[in-house]
């Protein structure tokens, strides 16, 4: 399956602190692009994988499950981890919850967390998720909710519907150990998301053992912040936080 010139994976071999990078649904390595960028133009060494059937077809996507998102970034973290004194974490959205599920599952390794807007609870509609989803395949998209004009996430135009039930069964797993995440936090959310609930964020925060939290939020921006008006603050105290921790 041919992979968008936009979701291209992006990786670098120098710097002796990793950070990884993990998108969300349905988007691809090109939401958290620039940010990846600028965090290894400051001499980290940085990955940014692109996820199982992400940056192709929704319809690719159908044919994957939460695991293989999740196999994907713990394979990547531990390639920055046996090359790296330390490894920080970041994830927009989905990619958040994978973020949370690393610092549970490597609660040694995990130097520190980023999050932006992250998801691990959904809309009240998604409830209906595991019936919709065994009679209809897709339903309107949920890419590229951003409040600056012009700019455009390059996700799907259609939010595949067996996909998205997989990625409920990953929050039910992720929510169920937050109280292993132990690590620095640093949280970005934004006060009009269109697709993951302040819930969400609110249920990290009060479920994680982390005695470090910062939680920042965002007026400006939509649910892709690192794409949005308040980007340079993400980027700018995000480096703050790595050389802090």
């Amino acid at each position: 399956m041919q992979v968008s010139d936009h979701a291209q994976p992006f990786h670098t071999d120098v710097g002796s602190i990793g950070v990884l990078f993990c998108h969300g649904f349905t988007g691809s390595p090109w939401s958290l692009m620039e940010w990846a960028r600028i965090t290894a133009d400051a001499g980290y060494r940085v990955s940014l994988p692109r996820l199982p059937g992400h940056g192709t077809t929704w319809q690719e996507l159908n044919l994957t499950t939460w695991r293989d998102w999740y196999a994907a970034v713990e394979r990547a973290f531990l390639e920055l981890r046996a090359s790296c004194d330390k490894v920080f974490v970041a994830g927009l959205s989905m990619g958040g919850g994978l973020a949370l599920r690393l610092a549970e599952k490597y609660p040694d390794d995990v130097a520190g967390l980023v999050l932006v807007n992250p998801a691990v609870l959904g809309a009240p509609k998604m409830l209906a998720l595991p019936v919709l989803s065994l009679v209809k395949a897709s339903s309107k998209s949920i890419g590229s909710d951003i409040a600056h004009a012009g700019v455009d996430e390059f996700a799907y135009d259609r939010t595949p519907l067996r996909a998205a039930n997989s990625m409920m069964k990953m929050w039910l797993d992720v929510r169920s150990c937050l109280d292993l995440v132990s690590c620095p936090i640093l949280v970005f959310r934004s006060t009009n998301d269109h697709v993951v609930p302040a819930a969400s964020t609110a249920f990290v925060l009060s479920h994680v053992s982390s005695e470090d939290v910062t939680e920042r939020v965002l007026e400006r921006s939509y649910h892709v912040a690192t794409m949005d008006h308040d980007k340079e603050q993400i980027f700018t105290e995000s480096l703050e936080f790595f050389a802090a921790h």
